[in-house]
């Protein structure tokens, strides 16, 4: 709604034509409220954030995602790996052009996704569910893309959204090798010693893991280093 009183249009090329010609202006009077055009580019970051939270699952509008987990691993592994989480990322930075005038929003963004990034990991120590760990560890990597995004590094942000859709899907499939081959078991604590039974699926877990720790050279590593 700020969006079409601001721009009188919802039409992307509209807005990106229009926006230096807005933030140019003195200020700008919205419901009898008079502020400079900045103060109205930080609300809509801001409003804009909030649905991309709850659409990538950062604090506090993340628990839908461990929860959502239940559903079949192929399943967890496109969806949750690659697709539907990071359609809030992906909105902020096609409208990078707003942001951009909005420092407020955009260190909003980086802060909540830098508390995502570490609760949500330490969360992930506590689990026995071999998918609820996977499941906080996307919650917690989806911070660490929003930290790029807020620190104004939209393309680190976006090769991160790239990299981890790989080895996190990859981690997924594992995970559904090892509950099929224990008998539909997914509690950890019953694991073990599954190397010397499952070597495909050890290396390719592996693998995955190193990359997701950020271990040079694989892909983790650059994402990661480019957003810190």
């Amino acid at each position: 709604f700020l969006i079409f009183m601001l721009f009188g249009s919802l039409d992307y090329d509209t807005l990106m034509g229009s926006v230096r010609e807005i933030s140019s202006l003195k200020s700008i009077t919205l419901f009898g409220i008079t502020h400079a055009p900045t103060w109205w580019f930080n609300l809509i970051g801001c409003c804009l954030f909030v649905g991309a939270a709850g659409k990538s699952a950062q604090i506090p509008l993340y628990v839908w995602l461990p929860d959502a987990m239940a559903g079949p691993t192929p399943v967890s592994a496109l969806i949750h790996a690659a697709t539907m989480v990071t359609s809030g990322l992906y909105m902020i930075t096609r409208l990078n052009f707003i942001y951009v005038q909005a420092p407020v929003a955009l260190a909003v963004v980086l802060f909540v996704g830098a508390l995502t990034a570490f609760v949500a990991a330490s969360m992930g120590l506590a689990q026995y569910d071999i998918k609820k760990v996977l499941a906080y560890s996307t919650v917690s990597q989806l911070g660490f893309m929003f930290m790029g995004l807020g620190a104004g590094a939209f393309a680190a942000g976006m090769f991160h959204v790239f990299t981890h859709a790989a080895f996190k899907a990859c981690l997924f499939l594992g995970s559904g090798s090892v509950i099929m081959a224990c008998h539909h078991e997914q509690d950890m604590r019953n694991m073990g010693g599954l190397r010397k039974h499952m070597p495909w699926t050890f290396l390719s877990m592996g693998l995955a893991t190193l990359a997701i720790a950020g271990i040079f050279p694989f892909s983790g590593f650059f994402s990661k280093d480019e957003i810190l």
